[in-house]
């Protein structure tokens, strides 16, 4: 009967028993460097301090290891990716609809909508509705869009032309990098 090696699941993080190297730079809680050591010497350092060995750089030569608190310092990396999470911004798609017939301030108040959600890193989808025989309309319709890329060209860029799609004529535009 075949011998089924038992592999450590790798989202397991290398610390105390676990770290598998010949030498290891070891480096305090303080900050200070103990120097170069076998895992095994500096296990007791840490068990002495109530704390673990835990590998900070396997990439460096010799690798690198700190003496700290474990929970301590998973609870931070935690904490950091949260707030690097909560920092990131996804661009939704947010719609302007119109009629190719839009009064003055009408249109500027759907430019004004349009604005600011662009400010706010954005993308805006213009489109202008038809009804009935208006479809025939369309190239007034690709003037309004037209026009309104035009007024807001100092902060968004066209990222899709005037385009019809069925009983609708659209546009996309992006905040300018």
């Amino acid at each position: 009967m075949p011998v089924i090696e038992k592999r450590r699941p790798s989202n397991l993080p290398t610390i105390n028993e676990r770290i598998r190297f010949p030498k290891i730079r070891v480096i305090d809680t303080d900050g200070s460097q103990l120097g170069i050591m076998s895992p095994q010497e500096a296990l007791p350092l840490a068990i002495e301090k109530e704390l673990d060995l835990v590998l900070v750089s396997d990439k460096a030569d010799p690798p690198v290891c700190r003496i700290m608190d474990y929970g301590k310092f998973k609870f931070e990396q935690e904490k950091k990716a949260r707030e690097a999470r909560k920092k990131q911004h996804t661009a939704d798609v947010k719609e302007v609809k119109m009629r190719y017939k839009i009064e003055e301030h009408d249109y500027n108040v759907r430019l004004a909508h349009a604005k600011r959600f662009i400010q706010e890193g954005d993308k805006v989808k213009a489109t202008v509705m038809f009804r009935g025989r208006e479809i025939q309309h369309s190239d007034l319709a690709e003037e309004l869009l037209n026009r309104m890329a035009n007024d807001l060209q100092e902060i968004a860029e066209v990222q899709q032309a005037p385009k019809k799609e069925g009983r609708n004529m659209m546009m996309l535009l992006a905040p300018k990098k």
